[in-house]
């Protein structure tokens, strides 16, 4: 059963977003938590980065995403490769966000010059800085040496009979329709 559909979604309490940096992961999980009445967990924010840009240590993400996706209802904007398995194990359906290489890097870099140029925090008090984007951690960069990787990922997913079904979407149009029929369901 690889391939959800939009009832399988409708009726998910447990759902795992995954695709690409900047195909709009955070924003899609948060308007689907508030059209399904679901709690929402933005990964970077609650489980991955402390202040500092520190990443909190992975045994701590595992824990506390373990403690997340064992309670019967959640939403995760993403989940990091320690605790991925576990918690695509958990979930009802994944959505994955399979949009193109120079989508996402444009809606990326336009989100971090945005950030950068105002001073926005990212999450716990990070900021992101114009240093940052183009330095050895970048955004950007993490987007180019992610991207395929992230891709197969989502396209394993959907092709495993076995395995959590996926609904996959490949342009942000498709997430949009989706989420007004869910939205026009309630």
């Amino acid at each position: 059963m690889p391939a959800a559909t939009l009832e399988d979604l409708r009726r998910a309490r447990r759902v795992l977003f995954h695709g690409v940096t900047g195909s709009g992961k955070s924003t899609a999980a948060l308007a689907l938590g508030t059209v399904l009445g679901l709690p929402v967990t933005l990964v970077d924010e609650r489980i991955g980065w402390l202040p500092g840009w520190a990443q909190r240590p992975v045994e701590e993400q595992v824990a506390i995403a373990d403690r997340i996706t064992s309670g019967p209802a959640w939403i995760l904007d993403s989940a990091y490769g320690s605790y991925r398995a576990s918690a695509t194990a958990r979930a009802d359906v994944v959505v994955g966000l399979d949009y193109s290489r120079a989508r996402t890097f444009a809606r990326l870099a336009r989100r971090t010059a945005g950030r950068a140029a105002r001073g926005t925090e990212v999450c716990n008090g990070n900021v992101e800085t114009w240093a940052r984007a183009v330095g050895p951690d970048s955004i950007l960069r993490w987007h180019a040496q992610s991207f395929d990787r992230k891709r197969a990922w989502i396209r394993a997913r959907e092709a495993d009979d076995a395995g959590t079904p996926v609904l996959r979407l490949t342009r942000p149009r498709q997430w949009e329709r989706t989420l007004a029929a869910l939205a026009a369901g309630r």
